[in-house]
């Protein structure tokens, strides 16, 4: 079971991406903002995490950075979900450890299922 971490302040989203994600045989476990997503790091470890840019208190950005700053979280796998499709807050993305950047209003569920899927996949068995 791939244990997913979804940073995202939507709540509509975030009810979607829990339906689609545990229908896919995931465990799911959300933060409405940066702090919370640092926060539910210290105590459970997640395959991938989807991270949004624009949340409150920390944005996505400074969350991409203190995870990736950490012995014990730098390794984890996180893909940008944002509507940001600005080419430089991609590549600053990328820069502070993202291994993809997907722009929500260009991207199905499914594709973003698939993505998990494919960076998870040497985890399992």
């Amino acid at each position: 079971m791939i244990k997913v971490l979804i940073a995202e302040d939507d709540i509509f989203l975030v009810d979607v991406y829990r339906i689609k994600f545990e229908s896919n045989n995931c465990k799911v476990k959300i933060a409405l903002n940066g702090e919370q997503a640092i926060n539910i790091l210290k105590s459970y470890s997640p395959d991938i995490i989807l991270l949004d840019l624009l949340m409150p208190k920390k944005d996505g950005f400074q969350t991409l950075s203190e995870l990736k700053a950490n012995p014990k979280w730098k390794h984890i796998p996180v893909i940008v979900t944002t509507n940001l499709s600005q080419s430089s807050d991609q590549d600053k993305a990328l820069k502070l450890g993202a291994i993809d950047y997907l722009v929500k209003s260009n991207t199905t569920l499914e594709a973003i299922v698939k993505k998990v899927n494919t960076y998870t996949q040497v985890e399992e068995g």
